[in-house]
Parts: structure tokens; C-alpha cells; sequence
């Protein structure tokens, strides 16, 4: 079968600043029958190892370190052989969860993921996290987006490492200049395009959110 997309739902919490969130995450294989990538390792490891099967597991990449995209990351690693990559700006915060496991490769704006006959295309975007990555592929037509860029607006600055203006700068020059029919995949919630959210860059602005 040729390489498709698979999201994965799983559900847990989000912690930063001293306040707790329940969150659902989504979790996205990309490949094929025979190899697969994990975008977000959140939560539930036994799920993502489910989802995964007897495929192989050739890389989890992390869009960013907040603990509810890498909390069942070393876990699923451990369980698969996969390395965890991870851009080295959010090292602080994946400190804050794994303090005393490191990721295995570091992430690099330009960078090609291969797999399964596709590249994902590293682009850092930070703002609601520093090492912040967005994954696309044109090939498939999609852009992975972690909380970088939802169906309405940017992710949320209002936390610690996070920064609104940078947020809007990435948005700005690295996903908005992609092709408007670009599917946005999301980190938490349903997909939207590039061409759904770019005529209201403006809005988010001034609203400053």
C-alpha cells in the first residue's frame, strides 16, 4: 500500500507554569505497510505501539516538548528500538519531564525525514515553544503542525518559553507561503488548511491571543 496518514487519539494531561490541563492529543503514523513514523508520542504508549503493530518504527519526532507530545515518548522508544528526535531550543522543557533521559537525535530547520517512499520537511516555527517544528510533505499535500497553527489561530503564547510575536513571525513566513490547499495537521482538534487560515493572519494580530 502506498504511504498514507493514521491519527491516533489519546487522552491525558497537560502541566506547565503549575497548572493542569486534561487534554486530547493527536498522534500521527505516516508510511506504509512496512514503515512508520510517529509525529507526537502522547500519553499512551501501549495505544501508539497498537496503532504501530508489526510495522517498523523508524523514527518519533517530536513538533515540540511539551509533556502531552513527549510524555510516552521514552516509553514507546524503549518498546520499538525507534530514536526520538527533537529540536535542540526545547531542551529545556523536555528537561522538565524526562530529566534524566535525553532524545536521541536533534532536529535541524531544512531537514529531510525519510520514510516509506516520503519526505517530511523540517520547518522550525518557534513561538509556543522554541524548538517548535512543523513536518510537511507535499507529496501528500499535508503539514504537520503541533501547536504551532490550529483551525482557528495560532497555539497559545500565554506560558513559560512561549512568545506571541514569534508565534505570528512563523505562521507568517513558514506555513502561511505554503500552498493554500496544504492540509493542517493539527496537535490537538480537527484539521484546516492553509487556505482556510491565511485571511485571518490580520485578525489574530490584532486580537493578540
Amino acid at each position: 500500500m502506498a504511504a498514507h496518514i493514521e491519527r491516533l487519539v489519546t487522552t491525558g494531561q497537560f502541566s506547565l507554569d503549575g497548572g493542569t490541563w486534561d487534554v486530547d492529543n493527536n498522534v500521527w503514523l505516516v508510511g506504509d505497510d512496512h514503515e512508520v513514523v510517529v509525529i507526537d508520542a502522547a500519553h499512551d504508549a501501549e495505544a501508539i505501539v497498537r496503532a504501530v503493530g508489526d510495522r517498523h518504527l523508524a523514527a518519533i519526532v517530536c513538533t515540540h516538548a511539551h509533556n502531552d507530545h513527549v510524555n510516552a515518548a521514552p516509553a514507546l522508544a524503549d518498546r520499538t528500538g525507534a530514536v526520538i528526535w527533537l529540536h535542540p531550543d526545547d531542551l529545556p522543557l523536555w528537561k522538565l519531564t524526562h530529566p534524566d533521559r535525553a532524545p536521541d537525535r536533534h532536529l535541524a530547520d531544512g531537514q529531510v525525514i525519510e520514510v516509506a517512499g516520503i519526505d517530511l520537511t523540517v520547518l522550525h516555527t518557534p513561538g509556543h515553544a522554541p524548538g517548535a517544528v512543523c513536518l510537511h510533505e507535499p507529496g501528500l499535500g499535508v503539514v504537520f503542525t503541533g501547536d504551532t497553527l490550529f483551525t482557528g489561530g495560532p497555539g497559545a503564547t500565554g506560558r513559560s518559553y512561549s512568545h506571541f510575536p514569534t508565534i505570528i513571525d512563523s505562521i507568517r513566513d513558514r506555513l502561511l507561503t505554503l500552498p493554500p490547499e496544504t492540509k493542517v495537521l493539527t496537535g490537538h482538534g480537527d484539521p484546516t488548511t492553509i487556505g482556510a487560515e491565511a485571511p485571518h493572519l490580520q485578525e489574530w494580530i490584532e486580537r493578540g491571543h
